[in-house]
């Protein structure tokens, strides 16, 4: 049995440098964020764009898929900056079905995780 299990917390060394990775993300993402709206703000200036017929349809949808990318990113930004003050708060990576430890490798890989890998998949088997 690993010591995670037995903790109810992790460390502030720990949280430090689950809020460095959080920070890095969250940059990562507004960058992208800033991207996606100037690729779109661009497409909505360009005359070229509004061209009618097929060309029209291509760049609604390629207009679309930035739109829904960008949504995404918003979520994705919210999750990490309410994973930000989880931290804050002493609270990050603790699964908030089981009250139990968030295994370290799993907040690595999606540092804004609320749920256990085996609640996450009591949740999906439930339905």
């Amino acid at each position: 049995m690993n010591n995670d299990t037995a903790k109810t917390r992790y460390s502030d060394s720990e949280l430090k440098e689950f809020d460095t990775i959080i920070s890095d993300k969250l940059k990562e993402s507004k960058h992208q964020l800033d991207f996606y709206m100037k690729q779109l703000s661009a497409m909505a200036d360009n005359g070229d764009t509004k061209v009618k017929g097929l060309d029209d349809g291509i760049s609604t949808a390629e207009s679309e898929r930035i739109t829904q990318m960008a949504g995404r990113l918003k979520k994705h930004i919210s999750h990490l900056e309410n994973a930000k003050i989880r931290v804050m708060n002493k609270v990050y990576g603790v699964c908030r079905e089981t009250g139990k430890l968030i295994s370290k490798e799993r907040l690595k890989a999606v540092p804004h995780a609320t749920l256990s890998i085996a609640a996450k998949q009591s949740r999906v088997s439930r339905k």
